[in-house]
């Protein structure tokens, strides 16, 4: 395999700011150089932030995003500033969970993707958002996305 195929990189290896904002945020990807083999890739974020865009109080989360690549990789510093830049974003739980996924899946044309955004509580109610870009290739093993439902004081 070549370097050559990250010469493109603009953010990994060097000091970089948090975007102001998730449209602000540059995602960058490489050539997947195990194109011809299906598999899967999971990134979790224990610690995702937002604002919530009626009092702006912080909103937290713990997204878990799998997906298929094709012909493209994220690269993971460009992803983790592109999810920070969320930080003084103000949006719903479902627009924020769902705007992730539709940028990603739009950069990287993958075979499949699907995002969990499990929310903590706010007011009581813990909101979980789910989406995916259809069904998942037959042949690739997606293990449970490990987060328990919310149970309260049990």
């Amino acid at each position: 395999m070549s370097d050559d195929i990250y010469a493109n990189l603009t953010q990994l290896g060097g000091a970089t700011r948090i975007p102001a904002s998730p449209e602000e945020a540059e995602l960058e990807r490489v050539p997947n150089p195990q194109a011809d083999v299906s598999y899967n890739v999971r990134f979790t974020a224990p610690e995702f932030t937002s604002l919530c865009p009626m009092t702006g109080q912080p909103d937290f989360a713990h997204l878990v995003i799998d997906y298929v690549p094709g012909d493209w990789l994220i690269e993971s510093k460009s992803l983790k500033l592109f999810l920070t830049s969320f930080r003084n974003h103000g949006a719903f739980h479902e627009d924020c969970t769902i705007s992730i996924a539709r940028r990603l899946a739009e950069f990287l044309g993958p075979r499949w993707l699907r995002i969990g955004g499990y929310w903590y509580p706010r007011g009581g109610i813990p909101i979980d958002v789910f989406w995916q870009t259809g069904s998942c290739p037959q042949d690739v093993w997606v293990p449970d996305q490990g987060v328990p439902p919310y149970r309260g004081r049990g």
